[in-house]
């Protein structure tokens, strides 16, 4: 299963970039805008039309190609086999709660600076 869907994506992504080439390669209707004012023999506003040329219908099938792989992949997608825990909060192992501010213990109060000079800092040998 895992070989078809690595199929139908690179397929997918070839197709994409199929239809942005062929998209690029045609030229729009405004591109004929400037004969329909008389710069060309064309009998409509934004030049003749006619029937659809190969470059519209191959981008035509290889968008409904690529419409169906979008459908293709997304049930496979979710068709893949589930967890044993079910969801993916289910498995989120659980976190010890963070200490509250009355848990926090207060620090301890230092002696006065400045003190005799024979007196030393508790716990420090002399």
């Amino acid at each position: 299963m895992a070989q078809w869907i690595t199929l139908i994506i690179v397929a997918h992504v070839l197709i994409a970039l199929s239809i942005i080439g062929l998209v690029l390669l045609q030229h729009g209707k405004g591109a004929d805008m400037g004969s329909g004012f008389g710069g060309g023999a064309s009998s409509s506003l934004f030049g003749a039309t006619g029937s659809a040329n190969f470059l519209s219908r191959a981008t035509a099938v290889l968008a409904t190609i690529f419409f169906l792989t979008s459908l293709g992949l997304a049930y496979l997608a979710s068709e893949k086999p589930r967890t044993a825990a079910g969801t993916v909060m289910e498995t989120v192992k659980p976190q010890p709660p963070a200490p509250s501010v009355g848990d926090i213990p207060k620090p301890q109060a230092l002696p006065p600076a400045g003190g005799d000079a024979g007196s030393q800092a508790p716990g420090v040998p002399k």
